[in-house]
């Protein structure tokens, strides 16, 4: 399934995921939800998944506090803040990554909204990644009231995905043509 996916993304059009970007963006940059609940963690797209980074600069204009991951060692993800895109630095696999104050694995249990990356999601709201499980540790630490969405494709929205003990749902998806969508069963 990762395989099969990742081929599709390939063979996308560049003004395709251009275009997904901006109704990201759309869908997310007026949500109440992410716009007056305080603090935001998003992931800072790269290569060829759905973009983040205009969804990023318009919250960090609007005056959300804007946080990014930061991969370390162990496996978890760290956060440090969005100052705007001269704050990031290449890092591994392609990354980039904030060069700012570093506030931790437990950062996003104060966060309103966590929104991750995924290759596919199911109607329970459990995604597919890129197997290395980060965001499920990740997502293990969030809040109760904490609001988790993943960004896909509009045909990444599957009947079911593979899933481990470990894997944590999220609570809604979002794509390009169908906007912000909440998952009954998460």
């Amino acid at each position: 399934m990762r395989r099969r996916i990742v081929a599709a993304r390939r063979a996308m059009p560049e003004d395709d995921r251009a275009a997904a970007g901006s109704a990201i963006r759309d869908a997310l940059g007026q949500d109440p939800l992410l716009t007056t609940g305080g603090t935001v963690a998003v992931y800072y797209s790269v290569g060829t998944e759905p973009d983040t980074r205009k969804l990023i600069a318009t919250l960090w204009k609007r005056g959300t506090y804007v946080l990014l991951p930061v991969f370390l060692d162990s496996g978890e993800l760290d956060w440090a803040a969005y100052e705007g895109p001269d704050s990031l630095e290449p890092a591994r696999h392609g990354l980039l990554e904030p060069v700012g104050r570093r506030y931790g694995p437990d950062a996003v249990r104060r966060a309103a909204a966590v929104v991750c990356p995924a290759l596919a999601v199911d109607g329970r709201g459990l995604r597919l990644g890129r197997g290395a499980g980060c965001y499920d540790r990740a997502l293990a630490r969030v809040g109760p009231n904490t609001l988790t969405l993943a960004v896909i494709y509009d045909t990444e929205l599957v009947e079911s995905v593979p899933a481990e003990p470990h894997d944590r749902p999220v609570g809604g998806v979002v794509t390009p043509g169908g906007g912000l969508r909440m998952l009954a069963g998460a």
